[in-house]
């Protein structure tokens, strides 16, 4: 019962100076919502990116030139020394590969109608199409007869294809690659991200292998793509196209990853920097924190005679700093709660722009976070209001 009494002279108290408490909770408020909304971040952009990933199988096989490791820096750019007869050689040497595609890519600016646009331009099979899960909106993809006559067309992402043509149709339209046209052939279902060839294939084109070679200047492909016969294949895939490399080429001139493996090292890696986000953000928490501290100090030197007051009708020093102890932690919660109310909110605005997501658990770590703040922070004002002596306090002006 005492409990309660406290509560309710700590909330009469707090809506006395409304002010001062607004003033005290706004650190907690912003820190609260710093956590929420970045952590949501963090994790909206993991849910992307396994999504993405789903989207596009999960018996898919990355064939990368050099030693790939993403936890030492990431992957560099080495020389690829694939030939266009590993293809053959993977597809004749297991009975668990089912498509094998060759692979280049190149940063490059495609121009229509007086309008350009930046975009990733990969020269591919017609069953990379096939490996990705790629379909066409209008028109077609490529195709292997594209590819035997070196022909000059081009497929676009929905992203190029609606910044150069806006609504109009733009199959059998002409855009100029560098100094070379091609004719749009089709342009492909938007898939909104992800890809093994960049973060976003929406903004992407396709070309045939044999023309991008010429375009860029290369006579061999840069990565190969397989389809494993079915998921619980990819472990044997993946071992048989090590082996059937392997006869000609070293460990280090090649790197063989399951699309489950990459998807969990891009996991680790996002999850980390979400986890990194959310104790910066904390950061604010402290400094939240170190408010409620100095605001209550003052509002003990404030209220000297009240407390000599209290102590002369009987309270003792545990009921004194009780009192001020819930005041700290009402504070602190308070502010919590509005920072949540406020972070979700501000999560909901963002998902306008990017995917984000509001976990329980982000939740329950900013709710803990500042209940321990109001007690940590709030015992040594508490602690002060209690060894007040009685007689000095009520002489106190």
């Amino acid at each position: 019962m005492r409990i309660l009494e406290f509560t309710k002279i700590a909330f009469l108290s707090l809506v006395t100076n409304k002010i001062r408490a607004i003033l005290t909770m706004l650190g907690i408020i912003i820190g609260v919502m710093s956590v929420i909304l970045l952590v949501s971040i963090g994790t909206g952009l993991q849910s992307f990116v396994t999504k993405q990933f789903a989207s596009l199988g999960s018996n898919t096989i990355f064939v990368l030139p050099g030693k790939v490791d993403f936890r030492s820096g990431g992957p560099t750019t080495p020389v690829s020394k694939f030939e266009l007869t590993d293809v053959s050689d993977i597809t004749r040497g297991s009975a668990s590969v089912l498509h094998v595609s060759p692979a280049v890519a190149q940063n490059a600016t495609i121009t229509a109608k007086g309008k350009t646009v930046g975009t990733e331009i990969a020269g591919v099979w017609e069953n990379y199409f096939l490996i990705q899960n790629f379909t066409a909106e209008t028109g077609d993809i490529i195709r292997q007869s594209d590819v035997e006559r070196t022909r000059k067309t081009i497929v676009l992402g929905p992203k190029p294809a609606t910044e150069l043509f806006g609504d109009a149709d733009p199959i059998g339209q002409w855009v100029t690659l560098g100094a070379v046209r091609y004719q749009i052939k089709g342009v492909l279902v938007s898939k909104g991200g992800g890809g093994a060839l960049g973060a976003d294939i929406d903004n992407h084109a396709f070309i045939p292998l044999t023309s991008a070679l010429r375009q860029f200047n290369q006579n061999k492909p840069y990565m190969l793509l397989i389809q494993a016969t079915a998921p619980e294949s990819v472990d044997q895939a993946a071992a048989d196209v090590k082996r059937i490399l392997s006869r000609r080429l070293k460990d280090d001139d090649f790197t063989v990853m399951q699309q489950t493996e990459l998807l969990n090292t891009i996991n680790q890696f996002l999850g980390a920097i979400t986890v990194a986000l959310g104790g910066i953000a904390a950061i604010s928490l402290l400094v939240g924190g170190i408010g409620i501290m100095n605001i209550m100090l003052v509002s003990v030197t404030e209220r000297t005679r009240e407390i000599g007051l209290r102590k002369a009708i009987g309270a003792t020093p545990k009921d004194i700093l009780l009192q001020f102890l819930i005041e700290a932690v009402i504070l602190s919660l308070t502010g919590g709660a509005i920072g949540i109310l406020l972070g979700a909110l501000g999560s909901l605005a963002l998902r306008s722009f990017v995917q984000t997501s509001v976990t329980l658990w982000s939740v329950a770590l900013a709710s803990g976070f500042s209940a321990a703040i109001g007690i940590i922070f709030g015992v040594a004002p508490a602690i002060r209001a209690s060894r007040l002596d009685p007689i000095e306090a009520l002489r106190y002006e």
